[in-house]
């Protein structure tokens, strides 16, 4: 029930999304290539690739996968259509990076392709604004999403990724996620080593609806809820054994959690995701999103930093604007957190330059497609 109110919030379900895209109006965004594969040419991959020889090839003698795709395609547009955009949903190229780069992907099926095929289908089409999934041409076993912190949590503005892996026996076994956490524990639901405990990936307790059900749970489903269920505004709750604790550790814990969320953020500018440097594919690729991302939030960011070290609650900016109570904590986070601000500072003015690179590669291009 708590999962089928959290869809709802979102709006997934309620509307067609097939056009609907994230604008960033200076970065070229080109199409999916012509090609997408899909079945395994060998009924075993070589699990020890570094990923640039592990594929799942298309076979081309079935009219009904290729219809599929090319649906799929013509939602992206053309090479030259569309350059003033950033689709929330897109099909890449090289994983070699990706925490499940070295799995194998196991035999594939046609029904397991299939239910790839219907997740793709359903991510394009209702992924929430705040969402961004990429997923793999040569390994549809593969997807990465990035995640934006939602308002009103301490892990507003900032941007997590999380590496999927869709096993052999998907759907009667949820997909495997790793958090890309860079060190860092910022919630009770997501470590340090990359494990994401929740319940519909069957790695926390659950019932009914709460654990995955091969008919009725998607990926889809998995992102709104770490989203909304694990990124939340009170995460200290996240641990049941915890529902009796005072509010005062939660609002303690909400402190150290945007921290860390703020050494994520820092994180993720000096260490994005690795991208071929070809403007066509930053387009479409994850650095582009954490170099625009950053970019506009940077004003909203350094402001709630300057807020919450005079004294606001962490999360509070947008909602009501509520203050500590002065303590000796609170002096230990204001100085943590005022630290963390100016290297926050340093990194964001980089990712200015960053950002007009982008801006310039990104003409060049459209010049010289013109």
């Amino acid at each position: 029930m708590v999962l089928k109110k959290l869809l709802q919030l979102f709006g997934v379900g309620k509307k067609n999304k097939k056009d609907d895209k994230k604008k960033v109006h200076w970065i070229a965004g080109a199409a999916p290539h012509s090609t997408l594969n899909i079945f395994a040419n060998n009924s075993q991959l070589d699990p020890s690739s570094s990923g640039a020889g592990t594929t799942l090839s298309l076979q081309k003698h079935d009219p009904e996968c290729s219809s599929n795709i090319s649906m799929i395609k013509e939602a992206h547009g053309s090479e030259n259509d569309d350059y003033n955009s950033f689709n929330q949903f897109d099909v890449v190229q090289h994983y070699s990076d990706h925490h499940y780069a070295k799995t194998s992907p196991g035999k594939a099926t046609k029904d397991w392709a299939k239910t790839i095929q219907n997740e793709w289908k359903l991510l394009q089409r209702d992924l929430p604004e705040s969402i961004y999934v990429r997923v793999y041409e040569d390994r549809i076993d593969l997807l990465r999403a990035a995640i934006i912190g939602p308002a009103g949590t301490p892990y507003h503005d900032g941007l997590f990724f999380f590496d999927v892996h869709f096993p052999p026996g998907y759907p009667q076994c949820p997909p495997k996620v790793h958090y890309r956490s860079g060190g860092l524990r910022i919630n009770p639901n997501l470590y340090e080593s990359g494990k994401v405990c929740h319940s519909l990936l069957n790695t926390w307790l659950g019932s009914g609806s709460e654990k995955w059900g091969k008919s009725n749970s998607t990926m889809l489903q998995v992102l709104v809820s770490i989203q909304g269920l694990v990124l939340n505004d009170k995460p200290y709750f996240n641990e049941p054994a915890l529902f009796s604790s005072k509010e005062k550790h939660s609002l303690a814990y909400n402190t150290t959690a945007f921290l860390l969320s703020c050494k994520t953020m820092l994180y993720s500018l000096q260490n994005p995701p690795k991208v071929i440097t070809e403007p066509s594919f930053l387009a479409k690729n994850f650095e582009t999103i954490i170099v625009c991302h950053f970019h506009e939030r940077e004003q909203a960011i350094l402001e709630a930093c300057g807020a919450y070290a005079s004294g606001m609650i962490v999360g509070s900016l947008v909602k009501d604007g509520r203050t500590y109570v002065r303590n000796k904590c609170f002096a230990r986070f204001k100085k943590s957190l005022d630290a963390q601000t100016e290297l926050l500072k340093k990194e964001l003015a980089a990712n200015r330059f960053r950002a007009l690179e982008l801006k310039r590669h990104s003409t060049d291009e459209i010049v010289s497609t013109s």
